[in-house]
């Protein structure tokens, strides 16, 4: 029966048809499986080819209608008839896939349960499975060229499918590859989630402004989808080996093009996943290292110009991505997180400091003058900080690497680790518990580890200390063995470690840390103790370890110097040890203080050394001794008797014990003061006539002698001042301090002169804190009280006491910005630091702009005037500010502006405040550029250009005020006719560095190379150059090699710009993506740019190499550049040649004229240069060889000199010809590929073909022949064999 109705439809019309399926619905079950008889037969006969299209399509319109009338089973049924069809291969036209699709829409809105396989499936997982099956089209043979329109349609209906759909038709995609077509299907994939990826983003920056229809899915969700799909491409490639290396070769190209495209969040999750597999992590890391720092390298390289940002407004930073995927592996993605930690690891090995920094206590994170070394080994720390914040399970892993590195890595720098573990205990400080072993682990090799390792690793883990007994019991244990070892390494880890231990285990009634004005450092738990261990308990813990501290006051002086310097913070950390400590400290002070009266001198400093064999020691170092004394009793006086009073009764005995030691410090140094005043330089049998070198035993005991007592003074000075209240009598001793100080100071000055030695000439460390510093500075300077004015009057009397107090000022400075601390009490708290900073800079910014260096009389004493001492102070702070404290530099300007001093913080404008400093020291310059030549500082003026140099990156490029000093820069420079090297030296630097962040400095560099044309004259003696002077700096003494070799210089740096464009530019060309339009949009203006820079640049050449410039490194230098430019213009004329053979464009009319404009102006006078060098290079050999015949041997050393430079000096000349060639070369084919005679414009070139030349040879052999017989009878000797 349904063969009849088939043929009534086929012969009379669907009409017919529709009747007889309405027919066949009478019937329930049989009518049902009538129907699909019908529906099993209409598809073959629409496919057969017979019918007419008209009819077919009319037939397949009333089967779509119809369908929705079919049963659940009957449409499973149905769809898996189509299903055979198709991996049969049997469809011929298509036309029945129109019902296909019309049987699954219908299908999944079916609620009856299907059965499938053994099991049930409902209408909408039945047609999921049903399109895995269609999907799954590994089984159908395919050509290469079907295989690759499959793969693009089902990666274009990606966009059309539910999220959830897509994993498995990924993984089908994932084994057809294997067939071929892996980079489209690799690529497809990945573009489709970084789209998805940058949609999700928008849709967070801007949720009001998206369109319903449009919105994306819920974040986790998609995060889920894109950690499933990795897990099957992963999984595809543990199959497949060359898929992985082919997802590598694609990134890798795509990374030249448009590395946001290839190195997104998604791709390097992928690419993470699969370093997993060991075969492919080398290649994988080594290709995320490079383009790490390649990433890191290209940013510096953009922020550092502004042609190039105008080019390139959107930057790409590898950086953030990299960090965005340790975010998105919170959403379950286990499988990246070894790769995560891997890179990292890797990362901050490769790229791991090379020297020690040294000391750090601020935070040194300053951006850009970092180098992309530093900045991939900050994002390595970064990627396991957040690493180990998002992922629990692999805490303990990253911590037990860390420490094994900490360990291993012992004798190379280990700072980058040891901050990393800092950190890490920060964001997770009960993390420490569960791996106590492994740092119980790590105490027992303390002993073999740098003082500096241990101080870092104990100030990291010491919040275990305060949760953990047994981490601490086992830490005093590895101490206490080690305060008994033979190596001093392993007694100074031992007082580090119990200093630590003294100033973190509070006795129940110290002082709070406010009450102390404590910082509390980072790596330090702000939480109450109290509740793990009584007071009784750390009272005893802590007498304990004191007692322990003792036993080292009679080691040697490195040990002893810790103990000093770590006191201070242990009182100030835990004020109820006090007694112990100043009792500890007057014992030992009691060894080497005299109490007789009227005994000179005060201290027994032969105590202080020590002698072995013919090598003398210092054993004592009594100045740190007295020094930490003084702060701790400076301390003690301040802070203990202004917070006693509450238990008066309690505290009696206390207070007397307190009252006896404080007694017994101040009569004994009050003694020492008076004695040391009263002490001539011969009762330390130290005098101008004592033997001070460093190379016999009586040098060595002066030597320390002399640094003992000028510490004592220091000390001792500070000490006066302090307790002074400004009296006249204690300023008159610290003036008598001083003199002491300064006798002695002068001597090993004069001394050092006359040795030369390196030893000899290090100047001591100063015993004056940082804090002190700062209120000297201000007393003498800046206290304008009445009542101090008489006592003040005796310190500023003193000129050589006030050159002191910068000097001090400019070593602590400079102490700070190589070390971030410096010696003394707060010299590790970065907040008192900057306070002191602020402080000290407006006491030197104000007496350098009241009292210029001109009105100082400094001729009557050596050394430098005070002013220049302020302004070389104000240098090194400006630098150290910028470097420690970029994030406070608002607070800092905002200080140094006395007139705006109640300003909100959130108000302050960084450029405006640092114009204002600016306009104080370009008032200063102008000055000294303006004075008589007796009074040009030429010192000066090179520091005030370098402040101006360094106070100019604080200003916005885009602000008006850095284009007013722009304008002043170049106005200065073109109206100072500077001969002093060094200045001229640091004003172009200046100009070039603020030029370059405003627009392209070519037009300048062509105004300078026209200057130093004017100035030294032209190649051809004949011509006379045009009298043409823009910047008077430039002048016969500046105009070479100086200011020449900083053109050259700047020019080599616009050439790299054009370089790296043209690379761009060629990445961009190979780049065939959807935006087209904008491609070349960009192509245009790279094109355009690349080619007016080197046209200017050809002007800059064609004034240079027209120059008579001296034989050297200018010639040199030029020559280098020149060929350096030939490759550039023959790498941009490959591009134009690649561009020919892709498309059919011509070239553009602006590379024509370049090509004419280095046809004209710069080849024919680079051969014309290569003679004139060749010219002065026989001169100077043919002046040498008259020499030689004159005075004969005694002259041959300086002619072989002399060849040896000529020929240095030629070396570049063939390079350069080489290069030349080379251009015109590729020249000629793109000639032939564009069809435009480019040639026309260049002429012909020299021949070099080094032929020999028969007539000039005959001459030169005749000349030799008749020299030969007239030196003859002179040299029958030299010549018998």
């Amino acid at each position: 029966m349904a063969q009849r109705i088939l043929s009534l439809a086929a012969e009379e019309g669907p009409e017919r048809l529709q009747e007889a399926l309405q027919s066949l619905a009478e019937g329930e079950r049989s009518g049902v499986l009538r129907r699909l008889q019908v529906y099993k037969h209409c598809v073959p006969l629409v496919e057969s080819g017979d019918l007419h299209l008209s009819k077919v399509s009319e037939i397949i319109g009333l089967l779509m209608l119809e369908a929705r009338q079919l049963p659940g089973h009957a449409l499973a049924e149905l769809a898996n008839l189509f299903v055979d069809v198709i991996k049969g291969g049997s469809l011929t036209n298509g036309k029945s896939l129109e019902l296909f699709s019309t049987v699954l829409t219908a299908l999944a809105s079916s609620k009856e349960n299907l059965a499938y396989g053994k099991g049930e499936l409902n209408g909408e997982e039945f047609k999921k499975q049903l399109i895995n099956t269609l999907c799954s089209s590994k089984d159908i043979p395919l050509s290469g060229e079907e295989l690759q329109f499959v793969v693009e349609k089902i990666l274009r209906m990606f966009s059309r499918l539910d999220l959830q759909e897509i994993p498995p038709l990924v993984y089908q995609l994932l084994l057809l590859s294997a067939k071929g077509s892996k980079k489209t299907v690799l690529e497809g994939i990945i573009s489709f989630f970084n789209q998805l990826d940058k949609r999700q983003k928008e849709e967070q920056r801007a949720p009001q402004s998206v369109d319903l229809e449009v919105a994306t899915m819920p974040l986790d969700q998609l995060r889920h989808v894109e950690g499933t799909v990795i897990l099957h491409i992963v999984s595809v490639i543990n199959l497949d080996q060359d898929l992985g290396e082919e997802l590598i070769r694609h990134l890798k190209t795509e990374q030249q093009k448009d590395p946001g495209r290839a190195l997104c969040p998604f791709s390097v999750a992928l690419l993470l996943s699969v370093a997993v597999k060991h075969r492919l992590q080398e290649q994988i890391f080594d290709f995320l290292k490079t383009s790490i720092t390649r990433s890191c390298k290209d940013l510096q390289f953009l922020q550092a110009s502004k042609f190039l940002q105008d080019l390139f407004p959107q930057q790409y930073d590898i950086t953030a991505v990299i960090l965005e995927v340790v975010k998105n592996s919170a959403f379950g993605w286990d499988h990246v997180t070894q790769g995560l930690v891997d890179l990292g690891f890797s990362l901050m090995e490769s790229y791991e400091p090379k020297k020690p920094f040294g000391g750090k206590a601020a935070d040194n994170s300053y951006g850009l003058p970092k180098m992309p070394a530093q900045q991939a080994c900050k994002l390595g720390a970064s990627i396991l900080l957040e690493t180990f914040k998002v992922h629990e399970p692999i805490r303990s892993d990253i911590l037990e690497q860390v420490l094994n590195r900490v360990l291993t890595k012992a004798a190379s720098p280990v700072s980058h680790f040891i901050d990393l573990l800092s950190n890490i205990v920060v964001s997770a400080p009960l993390v420490l518990q569960t791996s106590s072993s492994k740092v119980t682990e790590t105490f027992d090799n303390l002993s073999f580890l740098p003082i500096d390792t241990v101080q870092g690793l104990l100030r990291a883990v010491q919040p275990l200390l305060k949760v953990s007994m047994s981490v601490r019991d086992s830490l005093i244990l590895v101490l206490q063995k080690a305060i008994f070892s033979r190596q001093l390494d392993a007694r100074k880890a031992a007082v580090a470690g119990f200093l630590l231990l003294l100033r973190n285990f509070k006795v129940l009634g110290s002082l709070s840390s406010s009450q102390c004005s404590q910082a509390i450092g980072a790596t330090q738990v702000q939480a109450d103790v109290h509740a793990c261990y009584n007071s009784a308990a750390n009272e005893a813990f802590c007498l304990e370890i004191l007692g322990s501290l003792r036993r080292c006051l009679s080691q040697q002086a490195d040990v002893r110097l810790m103990l000093y310097e770590g006191f201070y913070d242990v009182l100030r950390r835990n004020s109820q040890l006090a007694s112990s400590i100043m009792e500890t400290l007057l014992s030992q002070i009691k060894q080497y203080y005299l109490p007789q009266p009227d005994l000179l001198p005060p201290l027994k400093l032969e105590g202080c050394i020590m002698a072995q064999g013919d090598q003398i020691f210092l054993q004592e170092p009594l100045a740190h001794l007295l020094c930490c004394i003084q702060h701790c009793l400076s301390w003690y006086k301040s802070t203990v008797h202004l917070c006693q009073g509450a238990g008066e009764d309690d505290e009696e005995e206390e207070e007397e014990e307190g009252v006896g030691f404080e007694q017994n410090f101040e009569e004994m140094l009050e003694s020492v003061t008076r004695r040391m005043i009263k002490s001539e330089l011969e009762d330390f049998e130290l005098d101008k006539s004592a033997d001070f070198s460093l190379s016999s035993g009586v040098g060595v005991k002066n030597n320390i002698y002399a640094i003992l007592v000028m510490g004592i003074c220091e000390v001792l000075i500070e000490y006066n001042f302090k307790i002074g209240n400004f009296s006249k009598n204690k300023f008159e001793d610290v003036l008598g301090l001083f003199t002491c100080y300064n006798k002695l100071s002068e001597i090993l000055r004069e001394k050092a002169g006359k040795n030369k030695s390196a030893l000899s000439n290090k100047t001591a460390r100063s015993f004056l804190s940082m804090g002190f510093v700062s209120s000297l500075l201000t007393a003498l300077f800046r206290d304008n009280a009445q009542s101090h004015e008489e006592s003040l009057a005796v310190l500023r009397s003193s000129t050589e006491f006030l050159r002191y107090a910068v000097s001090v000022a400019l070593q602590k400075v400079q102490q700070l910005e190589e070390t971030g601390q410096t010696d003394g009490p707060d010299g590790q708290n970065p907040e008192k630091m900057f306070q002191n900073l602020c402080k000290i800079t407006q006491v030197l910014l104000w007496r350098y702009t009241s009292i210029p260096t001109v009105v100082e009389d400094s001729g009557k004493k050596k050394g430098k005037s005070i002013s220049l001492l302020c302004l070389e102070g104000l240098l090194r702070i400006f630098n150290t500010v910028q470097q420690l404290y970029s994030a406070r530099i608002p607070q800092f300007l905002q200080a140094l502006d006395i007139t705006d001093g109640d300003a909100e913080e959130t108000d302050i404008n960084v450029t405006e405040k640092a114009a204002f400093q600016i306009r104080q020291f370009q008032r200063s310059l102008v000055n000294q550029l303006s004075s008589a030549e007796d009074d040009f500082n030429a010192k000066e003026t090179q520091s005030l250009i370098t402040v101006l140099s360094t106070l100019s990156k604080l200003l916005d490029p885009a602000s008006q005020q850095f284009l007013q000093f722009l304008t002043w820069t170049v106005k200065v420079c073109k109206e100072n006719a500077l001969e002093d090297i060094s200045c001229c030296k640091g004003l172009l630097s200046l100009l070039f560095s603020v030029h370059v962040l405003y627009k392209s400095p070519v037009g300048l560099l062509r105004e300078l190379a026209q200057d130093i044309h004017t100035c030294l004259g032209d190649i051809d003696q004949d011509v006379e150059v045009e009298g043409r002077c823009h910047f008077a700096v430039v002048n016969a003494k500046t105009a070479a090699p100086t200011v020449c070799l900083l053109v050259l210089g700047q020019v080599d740096k616009v050439l790299e710009e054009v370089d790296w464009l043209i690379k761009k530019l060629t990445s961009l060309g190979s780049d065939i993506s959807e935006d087209s339009s904008q491609a070349s949009n960009q192509t245009q203006a790279l094109e355009k740019g690349i080619i007016l820079q080197l046209g200017t640049l050809l002007t800059v050449y064609h004034e240079l190499v027209q120059t008579a410039l001296p034989s050297g490194s200018c010639v040199d230098t030029l020559l280098r550049s020149l060929s350096k430019t030939y490759t550039i213009l023959t790498s941009l004329i490959k591009h134009y040649i690649q561009a020919c053979r892709s498309s059919s464009n011509t070239i553009p009319g602006r590379l024509e004229k370049l090509v004419k404009l280095s046809g004209s102006h710069l080849t024919p006078q680079c051969y014309s240069f290569i003679t004139y060098v060749q010219n002065i290079h026989s001169e100077s050999l043919s002046f040498v060889e008259e020499k030689k015949k004159k005075k004969k041997d005694s002259e041959a050393a300086a002619v072989s000199t002399v060849m040896a430079k000529v020929l240095r000096e030629t070396k570049p000349i063939p390079n350069l010809i080489f290069a030349i060639e080379q251009y015109e070369k590729f020249l000629i084919h793109l000639s032939k590929k564009s069809k435009v005679n480019l040639m026309q414009y260049m002429k012909l070139s020299t021949s070099r073909d080094f032929r020999i030349n028969a007539s000039v040879l005959d001459s030169a052999l005749q000349e030799q022949n008749s020299e030969d017989a007239e030196n003859e009878p002179h040299n029958d000797q030299v010549n018998i064999p």
